[in-house]
């Protein structure tokens, strides 16, 4: 009997994973694509419906565009902005995201949008070819707008999870314009990964039109709501900054990168990353200041230590390491801030450039 092509599809693949399983003990990341592997052996030796699959394979096929198009462009820096795909682009809200995304990338900065209309339209047509789409296929209102390359530079998302699950991970800062249910959703969701320290700090500036309410009615809520229930800390206000100032927002993202460089945990050490080496007077000042944070000891200088020899692309960089008590991430921000604030003013934006 001749073999069907889904008989073909079984034997190629089952010759693949022999491959890969003869691969894995000298790839570089064997361990953790065993661990995949495995789980996925162990979903199948349990009790699964259709749809179980359905969501893993999508997924993972979701997951598989977008490290492939991000892969080439891992070290440098991006923004993801936010907003309604209902703006109209002879309103401020779109004026503005357009000159928003045209000068953040003149200070070196990528954007990604959902390559929808509106404020995603106008994010990566202020940034041109220096931009990225992550879209979803929704019954209305997203498809995906001119101004991003299906090429290149554009993924089409099938599950909202994964679609943002690469707007966090692949950024290095937040930006969110006035938009609905979605924006609010998205934004929520970056405010609880940084407050919980579940990614990377990254700065979130929150744009309004000049003289806009928007996003301060949205702060009176979390204000009287959450604040003065208790619900949250006031630290946790540090997370995010309010802008209806273009250049404002430009400077308080790139001034976060000023000084301060990146963050990973190695085991119970949390290790700061700089641009550069700071003074001991102003590591002295961030030990009075910050205390309050450690477990244990004092903030110190530290060159690379061993188990962060993957990342030899800034093996050089000067770190401070210290045992973060993991719970104050707000302060964790204001700490940062005092990083990059080099000449003690308590505002890193007030230091004159030759002094940072």
């Amino acid at each position: 009997m001749a073999k069907t092509p889904s008989d073909l599809d079984i034997a190629a693949l089952a010759d693949d994973l022999h491959k890969l399983a003869d691969r894995l003990a000298a790839d570089k990341h064997g361990d953790l694509i065993y661990d995949a592997l495995k789980a996925i052996v162990q979903i199948e030796r349990g009790d699964t419906e259709r749809s179980d699959w359905k969501i893993l394979a999508g997924s993972l096929q979701d997951m598989q565009k977008a490290i492939a198009m991000f892969f080439p462009h891992r070290f440098q820096r991006k923004v993801s902005i936010f907003g309604s795909a209902r703006t109209d682009q002879n309103i401020p809200e779109y004026k503005q995201a357009f000159e928003f995304a045209q000068k953040i990338t003149m200070l070196g900065f990528m954007v990604i949008t959902g390559a929808g209309g509106g404020i995603m339209a106008a994010g990566n047509e202020g940034a041109g070819d220096n931009s990225f789409g992550l879209n979803i296929n929704l019954p209305f209102e997203q498809s995906s707008n001119a101004f991003v390359s299906e090429a290149s530079r554009l993924v089409g998302f099938r599950y909202f999870f994964t679609r943002k699950l690469y707007f966090v991970k692949e950024s290095d800062a937040i930006a969110l314009f006035p938009g609905g249910f979605g924006t609010q959703d998205e934004f929520f969701e970056c405010l609880t990964l940084c407050q919980t320290g579940r990614t990377s700090p990254r700065p979130i500036v929150l744009m309004d039109k000049l003289g806009g309410d928007y996003w301060h009615n949205w702060e009176h809520f979390v204000q009287n709501n959450l604040l003065d229930r208790g619900l949250i800390n006031a630290e946790d206000c540090s997370l995010y900054k309010i802008t209806d100032d273009v250049d404002q927002a430009c400077q308080f993202i790139n001034s976060f990168y000023s000084v301060y460089h990146s963050c990973r945990w190695v085991g119970d050490i949390f290790v700061i990353r700089l641009n550069m080496a700071i003074a001991d007077e102003h590591l002295n000042r961030l030990n009075e200041n910050f205390s309050d944070i450690l477990t244990r000891g004092k903030i110190e200088r530290s060159s690379a230590l061993p188990k962060e020899v993957n990342e030899s692309h800034i093996l050089n960089l000067p770190r401070l390491i210290m045992h973060f008590n993991q719970r104050d991430l707000g302060r964790l921000y204001e700490l940062i801030a005092a990083i990059n604030d080099t000449c003690g003013t308590g505002n890193p934006l007030l230091c004159h450039p030759e002094q940072r």
